[in-house]
């Protein structure tokens, strides 16, 4: 590939590239935040939710502010909670030690937490023009395509070729942020992951070693990831007339420090659910089986059978990991979607 290849990527970009809300504002919040957002979502997903998080908290001072709670709330639908507190941890060291502001170089943004090689790479080629890659799935695949890499794209080797492949493009051209966003749009819309890409409107097709050969079977290469894991669990919605019993997780782990309607990592029959219930100290006057549900993580799955508990109108609560919130409440509150179903379930009904 030739410089004068990227520069047609370059061009090909401007004409072609979509109107977002984060792109070419002149704000490093922006990108940083989107770049954060877009990790593992798509973009779609994304554009709303990026509004109203901008709306609520519009600079790195408001963030590092925020409620947690609240956060969550505004963080809810987008999964990968952990990408929401690391926001939040990186806005205080931002606020602390600069300002409120980003660093403009690569080599101050990596070391901020929850920032790794591509995010900072992203950050300071787009938001300051910094000459640096921002090596990412789209990149691996459309490079590991045009020169007809047949390695694993997902080995340490593989990427640090590509980078080297990359590298010398970047000293040559001016605008490194557009040359980024460029690989970003030609993966996200032509070189497209699964199936085949649209090569005919690809402006590298001529020459793309993959094309050519029609190697799309074989290129990219990733080795077979790990199977997940499935944990079998007994979701217990605990409510009295007006309000359900909710359950803050753990401060590490899966869902960290979020809530959730009550639940246990086994399966439990309904004599074990209200020997259960009755340990947390409520009474029991009414269970009924709810549907089943499941909801896949990156590396495990959770298989929830699913019981509703009436008990008794519940005046305390002895344990301040528990709390009682409203159906009206539940609506605003930030709970995973791992427990979608259920309250969508009682969305549905009085």
């Amino acid at each position: 590939m030739k410089i004068s290849s990227i520069e047609k990527l370059i061009n090909w970009y401007k004409k072609n590239k979509r109107e977002l809300p984060w792109r070419d504002t002149n704000n490093p919040y922006d990108v940083w935040l989107s770049e954060i957002m877009l990790q593992q979502t798509r973009i779609e997903a994304v554009i709303p939710k990026f509004l109203l998080f901008k709306k609520e908290l519009p600079t790195i001072e408001d963030l590092s502010k925020c409620d947690d709670d609240h956060l969550m709330r505004l963080w809810e639908g987008l999964g990968y909670y952990s990408r929401a507190r690391n926001l939040k941890k990186c806005a205080n060291v931002l606020v602390k030690e600069y300002d409120g502001k980003l660093p403009s170089t690569y080599h101050e943004l990596i070391h901020l937490p929850g920032i790794g090689p591509y995010t900072a790479g992203a950050i300071a080629s787009i938001a300051f023009n910094e000459k640096v890659t921002a090596i990412d799935g789209n990149v691996l695949r459309i490079i590991a395509r045009i020169y007809g890499i047949k390695d694993d794209i997902l080995s340490t080797s593989t990427k640090t070729k590509i980078k080297e492949l990359l590298e010398p493009f970047y000293v040559s051209i001016k605008s490194p942020k557009d040359l980024n966003q460029a690989w970003m749009e030609l993966g996200q819309r032509i070189c497209l992951p699964n199936g085949l890409p649209e090569c005919k409107k690809c402006p590298l097709n001529k020459e793309c070693y993959t094309y050519k050969n029609q190697l799309f079977d074989e290129i990219p290469y990733r080795h077979a990831l790990k199977s997940r894991k499935v944990i079998h669990r007994t979701i217990l919605i605990i409510r009295d007339h007006t309000r359900f019993v909710l359950h803050k997780r753990p401060s590490s782990g899966v869902l960290a420090n979020l809530y959730e309607f009550v639940g246990v990592d086994e399966i439990l029959n309904r004599k074990e659910v209200l020997e259960k219930v009755e340990a947390l100290g409520f009474s029991a006057n009414h269970i009924k089986k709810l549907p089943s549900s499941k909801h896949i993580f990156t590396h495990l799955e959770w298989h929830m059978d699913a019981y509703e508990i009436q008990v008794s109108q519940i005046k305390e609560l002895k344990d301040s990991s528990y709390i009682l919130k409203t159906k009206k409440e539940l609506e605003n509150f930030a709970i995973p979607s791992a427990f979608k179903t259920y309250v969508e379930y009682y969305a549905l009904r009085d």
